[in-house]
């Protein structure tokens, strides 16, 4: 897939985001991904956690939680050489859209670095920030679920709390991204009653 063609097809998927960011400091693409993309990372992620290649998320830089206090989550972080193609396509895709905000916003970022997360049962993740104490190269996250017929009932939600007006609270549907600045959101995973996954990472400048 060329570059060119890649544009092409998620430009109006790059300025949902951009838009929702603008107007509302919040930006969602219900449907940022396509479904088999989202199915072989959805894929993905159930055999790392089958074959216990899943490690209790840190909080930091990569400080351990160990009693889970504050998130209660398991990732694994993307290889930027990886050989496997969905992840391949997907970081094809933040790659351009990393560039689709340089060349209209001129955010200057110039990395990133996503990972799986796997939510069981029960867990969850407590109100926080993205941006770290002593390193603010993370300038925007984004969130990708994997959740196919994600019901409310199930908990789950990611809420992000907005200076400018009441939370927003949303589903991890599949398909939708979600996209927000690092350092002024804070927001929290409440607790799922079914497996929640995602591909979660940041767009930095460094």
């Amino acid at each position: 897939m060329t570059t060119f063609k890649l544009i092409t097809n998620m430009r109006e998927k790059f300025e949902e985001l951009i838009e929702g960011y603008i107007t509302g400091n919040i930006g969602i693409s219900a449907h940022f991904l396509n479904k088999p993309l989202a199915a072989a990372l959805h894929h993905n992620l159930v055999n790392l956690n089958n074959n216990r290649h899943l490690e209790k998320a840190g909080i930091g830089n990569a400080i351990k939680d160990n009693f889970q206090k504050i998130r209660s989550d398991k990732t694994s972080w993307l290889s930027e050489d990886s050989d496997n193609s969905a992840e391949r396509e997907f970081l094809d895709t933040m790659a351009q859209f990393m560039g689709y905000l340089n060349e209209t916003c001129y955010t200057g970022l110039n990395a990133f670095e996503f990972h799986y997360a796997l939510y069981e049962p029960g867990t969850f993740y407590g109100r926080h920030r993205d941006r770290l104490r002593n390193d603010d190269a993370r300038k925007f996250s984004i969130i990708s679920y994997l959740n196919e017929n994600w019901l409310t009932a199930e908990g789950g939600q990611l809420i992000v709390y907005n200076d400018d007006g009441a939370p927003t609270t949303i589903l991890p549907e599949n398909l939708k991204s979600v996209f927000f600045k690092s350092d002024l959101m804070e927001h929290e995973v409440t607790i799922a009653t079914r497996q929640r996954l995602s591909v979660t990472g940041w767009l930095k400048r460094i």
